[in-house]
């Protein structure tokens, strides 16, 4: 339940939005893109050559895309996206794994049907929806690579991050984007270091991953001392690697 403060700011915007003013991610459109941008990655090249469905993304993700992805590619890598929207993420997709990905999206919008078998598989349902999640994570037969690009509503992102971590390969990437609506308040949940948002929870991650210099306890579903690599932060986007990990131990190699 939304506290007072949440629903006066909640308000606030859509009276701005009214009156005309820009709101969220209306003032960061951009207006012009060079060559240089076009040409930095394969991923970069594919983005802005589309001639398909509609894709949408923020510039700066698809180096950060490319630069945990491109490991996968040609390879038969197992991809959830939650957020299937006009179809156009899963085209880049799989312009850009190749034939042997295993794609799947999801959305709550029954629209988002008619792209199945397109360019991927695409089930309907919600992200909050943990029997919905394990059904399609069976039907993949696995999972090795996630992209939350959903409902961007806090709890939503936690129950999808707690229910398909775990059942991710051994090695593989969580991506959750559009994290800046984790500071919007209103019906997103989210607020300026709110306990319950999922970028406060990530955090917390870190402290699990040091788990063996302190006594604080862990976070049960990650396990995070033994199976994170690493949490990555950049703007509006979290990434977490997914690594078997051994008790930490040092070494002193020389002579003096």
């Amino acid at each position: 339940m939304y506290g007072i403060v949440d629903v006066v700011y909640s308000k606030a915007r859509r009276v701005r939005s009214l009156l005309g003013f820009k709101t969220g991610i209306d003032a960061f459109a951009a207006e012009t893109v060079n060559e240089k941008e076009r040409d930095k990655s394969d991923l970069h090249r594919l983005f802005y050559g589309n001639d398909g469905p509609v894709v949408h993304k923020w510039q700066h993700y698809l180096l950060v895309y490319d630069r945990y992805l491109s490991q996968y590619r040609n390879r038969p890598v197992r991809l959830l996206e939650i957020g299937v929207f006009k179809g156009g993420s899963m085209h880049l997709w799989r312009k850009y794994f190749g034939p042997e990905a295993i794609l799947f999206g999801i959305d709550i919008d029954p629209k988002c049907a008619q792209f199945d078998g397109r360019d991927a598989q695409i089930r309907i349902g919600s992200q909050g929806d943990p029997d919905f999640l394990r059904q399609v994570v069976e039907e993949m037969g696995g999972l090795d690579v996630v992209i939350d690009d959903g409902s961007h509503v806090c709890s939503h992102q936690e129950i999808s991050f707690n229910n398909l971590f775990p059942k991710m390969s051994p090695e593989g990437v969580y991506i959750c984007e559009d994290m800046h609506t984790n500071y919007w308040h209103g019906w997103q949940e989210g607020g300026y270091r709110r306990h319950s948002t999922f970028i406060e929870k990530t955090k917390r991650i870190v402290d699990d991953m040091h788990a063996d210099f302190h006594n604080r306890g862990e976070h049960e579903v990650a396990k995070a001392s033994r199976t994170v690599l690493g949490v990555h932060y950049y703007n509006s986007m979290v990434v977490i690697e997914k690594s078997p990990q051994e008790r930490p131990s040092h070494i002193q190699i020389g002579t003096s």
